[in-house]
């Protein structure tokens, strides 16, 4: 299904069309209309077993039968993504490299990095926005009495400081508990782990009172009963999660917060390829089936023009760039 989208800004519009030089079309070839007559690699700038990894092997095999050819998964984990994505940038621009892009590379991590291995307005171009997946607020069913978001800020204010668990410095989780208190007015200290699979047994055992974390990651956890779902940051509630309500109906206005992706290709690779891709990610995204398999994982599917992709980017940098500045967050 198409994203939907709010109207971007004035400054998104002027950074998209400035980004949208990068989208000129290229004279085609003769061998961009075979493309693709090879296996193209995707490079997964985390982990295996991830979110961005899962969800990648699923739009891969859906990519392979509607374009005819392997997409092969190779994951590049390191430095908040950015050795993966640089691999990407660092490719030969002839279609046969991809890479599964998060909103870190697109909007955080150039505010967050001393120094950064690409340009993301520069080096590299979106063919189409492939998923989002909101956060959850999550805590503990034994350690944290709270049954909603404002007994939760009226028991970290009488306990004077809480903590709150993450997948890392300058993560989407991370900004999102570090925006929470500012918004709540509770005192809030930041425990970064190596993902929720660290983050989990933490809450469990008592030692961190929240996290505000990608829902794909928690929902077993919520169904077990071990944790607590008080809210979600999409704009409505989720379909997994009727009962569960949304940040603005919880009492937290202006914290509509997802996690989202595209796949990208260097800069300067051929405007008929990124085009084969776009219109591919559409035709995968209006896949009912499909659509069952991301909301079981806890995502959503969804496709864009390339020039949408880059309007998005531009419209979440803005906001991201501030809660970067917020949050004091630096990495060397």
């Amino acid at each position: 299904m198409p994203i939907q989208r709010s109207m971007p800004t004035r400054r998104a519009l002027l950074q998209s069309a400035a980004g949208g030089a990068l989208l000129l079309a290229f004279e085609a070839r003769a061998d961009d209309k075979n493309w693709p007559d090879h296996p193209v690699r995707v490079i997964v700038p985390y982990p295996a077993g991830g979110s961005t990894d899962v969800l990648a092997r699923i739009l891969a095999e859906h990519l392979k039968d509607l374009l005819g050819q392997t997409f092969v998964i190779e994951n590049r984990p390191g430095a908040g993504g950015n050795i993966g994505i640089a691999t990407v940038t660092g490719s030969a621009p002839d279609g046969y490299t991809m890479g599964a892009a998060t909103i870190g590379h697109f909007a955080i991590n150039q505010f967050l990095y001393s120094r950064m291995p690409y340009d993301a307005e520069r080096d590299m171009v979106p063919a189409s926005l492939t998923w989002e997946l909101p956060n959850v607020f999550v805590v503990s069913a034994e350690h944290v009495p709270a049954k909603t978001v404002a007994e939760f800020v009226a028991w970290a204010k009488q306990k004077g400081r809480v903590n709150f668990g993450s997948p890392g410095v300058g993560t989407s989780p991370h900004l999102s508990g570090v925006l929470f208190a500012k918004r709540a007015g509770i005192e809030a200290t930041h425990v970064p782990f190596r993902g929720a699979a660290q983050t989990i047994p933490a809450m469990l055992a008592g030692d961190v009172n929240f996290a505000i974390d990608n829902l794909a990651s928690y929902v077993p956890s919520i169904e077990s009963g071990k944790l607590r779902a008080l809210a979600v940051t999409s704009a409505q509630r989720w379909p997994t999660m009727p009962n569960v309500p949304t940040m603005a109906e919880a009492g937290i206005d202006d914290f509509v917060v997802t996690s989202w992706a595209a796949f990208v290709f260097p800069a300067a690779t051929p405007r008929p390829i990124i085009d084969k891709v776009s219109a591919a990610m559409r035709k995968v995204a209006a896949d009912d089936g499909l659509q069952k398999r991301f909301l079981s994982a806890g995502a959503r599917c969804i496709a864009s023009t390339p020039e949408e992709a880059l309007a998005y980017a531009a419209k979440e940098r803005a906001m991201w760039q501030d809660v970067v500045k917020l949050s004091g967050a630096k990495v060397d």
